[in-house]
């Protein structure tokens, strides 16, 4: 039973995978034809072609590994200098060029001289490129918004869970208190678990980083206002500076850091918490901020992940994970022994991080990315501009092809960062803890 469940929570998540990558192409796909750009192929997948049918001008098709999706425009890049699509060069960088340039119009037709993808103003190329990853930033936003205003999410609360019983500071790593330990203010106060605390130092407060914060800053005498069995109670408690872990000004913690604050002493209640429309904006900044720092973070983890492949190394939760680490975890999902809509949950959100992960990727301003080719068509509009502004030639569309060489130096690293990963997600995968 438990390999069946393995198995159906892995193919939920190829579908999943299969329709953000249909998705994402779409979006391409869609603005592409509504500016007349010729679109010959939209493929889902890579490799050999499982099922493919004509519609039109266009083949809609399904390749064998579910890895990606393309589709092809005509015309991607312009013509060399010389006027001519083809030419041959003893260069090997220069070969790269020509034959990026040959492969976007290897399908030209009479006619298509004017459906070419570089002839369309910058601002199309622009919004043809963006609507791919755009899409994905749509289906994450549908997606979360969706679990957190129907479900809601785990959050800290502003309930107490535990009272701690002494004053111990967090670099000791312990939670037995010592003779000599001095008695924890929240304890000394007479705090309870199950209490909710609803001010502090007489201001309101129902979120639990906005306590925290409070907390931190105060050291000395304060007033803790509480609701205990339908009753409310005020406390005197006197805070103390003690060694805490630092937060990362969301509610959480950064590990193996600590700080000298205020401290009360208790641990407050996670619960499930359903977000209004503006609590899910906010939070969706905040997933957003994470994933953007998680990208400009990622080459300082390649030497974790290297050991944690190749050595003895352990693998960190927050390590970079693959299609098959994340498909290994879709099928832990699917065997957990919690309630079903718990596991929906799971699955939903597993998605909606990979599109919200898709639109950050793509839109690194590096070829072959989406993000890559905007960025040529916005510099080639600048060009243009300013040739115009100070009575110049036009200096003609910017030719990205000759970025190519780039490009394959980009994918080659692409390429090895990948594999690595997809090492780690067999040898030593992420585990659900």
């Amino acid at each position: 039973m438990i390999l069946l469940m393995t198995v159906l929570g892995i193919l939920v998540f190829v579908f999943g995978l299969l329709l953000s990558i249909a998705w994402h192409e779409l979006g391409h796909l869609s603005t592409a034809k509504i500016f007349g750009i010729r679109v010959p192929q939209y493929m889902v997948g890579f490799g050999p072609t499982v099922w493919s049918r004509r519609k039109g001008e266009t083949e809609y098709g399904i390749k064998a590994i579910p890895a990606g999706g393309y589709i092809r425009m005509i015309g991607m890049f312009p013509p060399g200098e010389d006027g001519r699509i083809t030419a041959r060069s003893t260069s090997p960088w220069r070969s790269m060029i020509e034959d990026a340039r040959s492969a976007a119009y290897e399908e030209l037709e009479p006619g298509d001289e004017t459906r070419l993808f570089y002839t369309r103003k910058p601002w199309k190329r622009v919004i043809v490129m963006f609507a791919g990853p755009f899409m994905n930033l749509v289906l994450a936003l549908v997606v979360f918004f969706g679990v957190w205003m129907t479900f809601g999410v785990n959050m800290q609360t502003t309930n107490v869970k535990s009272v701690t019983a002494c004053v111990i500071q967090q670099s000791e790593k312990r939670d037995i208190c010592k003779a000599g330990d001095p008695v924890a203010p929240a304890k000394a106060a007479g705090l309870r678990p199950g209490d909710r605390i609803v001010a502090f130092n007489g201001e309101k407060v129902d979120d639990w980083s906005v306590l925290q914060q409070k907390i931190r800053d105060t050291i000395g005498p304060a007033t803790v206002t509480v609701q205990r069995g339908g009753a409310e109670l005020t406390l005197h408690p006197k805070l103390i500076e003690n060694q805490v872990a630092r937060t990362d000004g969301h509610g959480g913690y950064v590990e193996g850091k600590f700080v000298e604050a205020g401290f009360l002493g208790f641990t407050p209640r996670t619960e499930k918490v359903q977000l209004g429309f503006g609590q899910s904006v906010d939070h969706m900044g905040e997933m957003v901020e994470q994933g953007v720092q998680g990208l400009i973070k990622l080459p300082s983890k390649i030497p974790a992940l290297w050991d944690a492949a190749f050595g003895d190394g352990p693998r960190e939760p927050d390590s970079p994970m693959g299609i098959v680490g994340a498909a290994r975890i879709s099928g832990e999902i699917a065997t957990l022994d919690i309630p079903a809509t718990d596991r929906l949950v799971f699955f939903l959100q597993l998605i909606g991080f990979f599109n919200l992960s898709l639109f950050l990727f793509n839109m690194l301003p590096l070829l072959p990315l989406d993000g890559g080719h905007i960025a040529g068509a916005l510099w080639e509009s600048v060009r243009r501009n300013l040739a115009r502004l100070f009575k110049r030639p036009d200096p003609g569309p910017f030719d990205v092809a000759k970025l190519m060489p780039v490009a394959y130096v980009v994918a080659g690293i692409f390429v090895c960062f990948t594999l690595l990963v997809l090492v780690a997600d067999v040898v030593n995968p992420v585990k659900i803890s």
